[in-house]
């Protein structure tokens, strides 16, 4: 199997393991389960619990790592970055921070500039664009980088003839950045709407958790919507719901297994299968479709530069 993570559990040689310390990485404990995962055997099974199944998070270039074929990603607008444009502070007095320092604090904890990496990559030999969040950086919250980085994604599909492939974990819009995070729920539908009408397909993966205006828009406009097991799913949170409807939630309420029953998934797939199961469906949509005459995204910045200046 392939190697995904170059971290891996260090042993302590007999001789120095009286005065050694436990490395933080040795061992998982399950937050679902609570049972033990020897570190190396955990990494082997994708980081999913063995005693009851819980899939532990990915960071968006250990996701790329699993779906794609080595060496194929081909990254895109990486130097695009998310800018302060409220001059948003908040906190208690004397404890305020700024959302700039916060943009910084994600990007030294995650080394990407924003919470979405997109590119064109291959899955067994299969063509495709792929856009992925990474939960680590702000929560994967939606900003006007966010859905700049997707709707571009989009575009490209529709001048290269690709599918889409998007990987959705997200607290939601960010905050941050007020009216302008929630236009991106309408702006990355557009995107998705040409990519519709070209006949190209946009494959979903939500995975856990996945709330607020990411689920609301363009995580559930798909072709395919799919799930990891017990991906937490949904608007606003369980508790967020009950306290408003003073109402007991059903048990699972806004899992995976729970949206599948009640028709808001179509799949829900196993890290283990999700390599096959997107060649099935990569296979079943067929090749690249012919491309069409539409203004590619670098016309579209050379005009804004243009305009600019």
């Amino acid at each position: 199997m392939r190697e995904l993570f170059r971290r891996q559990p260090r042993f302590t040689p007999a001789a120095e393991a009286e005065n050694a310390e436990v490395p933080d990485n040795l061992f998982f404990k399950c937050p679902q389960c609570k049972e033990l995962n020897y570190g190396k055997e955990f990494q082997e099974a994708l980081r999913v619990c063995q005693s009851c199944g819980y899939h532990a998070p990915l960071s968006a270039h250990e996701r790329l790592t699993l779906l794609l074929d080595a060496g194929t990603f081909r990254e895109w607008d990486t130097g695009l970055r998310p800018e302060d444009p409220l001059g948003f502070v908040a906190g208690p007095p004397g404890k305020e921070e700024s959302y700039r320092a916060k943009l910084d604090s994600a990007r030294r904890k995650t080394n990407l500039q924003e919470a979405v990496v997109s590119g064109e990559g291959r899955i067994n030999d299969h063509p495709l664009v792929v856009v992925v969040c990474d939960f680590g950086f702000m929560g994967a919250s939606m900003g006007s980088v966010y859905g700049e980085k997707l709707a571009r994604a989009a575009e490209r599909a529709v001048e290269r003839g690709l599918p889409l492939l998007t990987v959705s974990a997200s607290g939601g819009a960010r905050m941050q950045e007020g009216i302008l995070s929630l236009m991106q729920m309408a702006k990355t539908t557009a995107a998705l709407g040409r990519l519709g009408r070209t006949r190209l397909p946009h494959l979903s993966l939500l995975v856990d958790p996945c709330y607020g205006g990411v689920t609301a828009s363009y995580a559930t406009v798909a072709d395919i919507v799919m799930a990891e097991p017990g991906a937490r799913i949904g608007f606003a949170g369980q508790s967020v719901i009950e306290q408003i409807t003073r109402q007991k939630l059903p048990e699972g309420f806004q899992r995976a297994e729970f949206q599948l029953e009640h028709g808001m998934l179509d799949l829900i797939v196993p890290r283990r299968e999700l390599r096959d199961t997107l060649t099935t469906l990569l296979r079943h949509y067929g090749g690249a479709s012919p491309k069409i005459t539409t203004v590619t995204v670098e016309a579209r910045e050379a005009q804004a530069l243009e305009v600019r200046s």
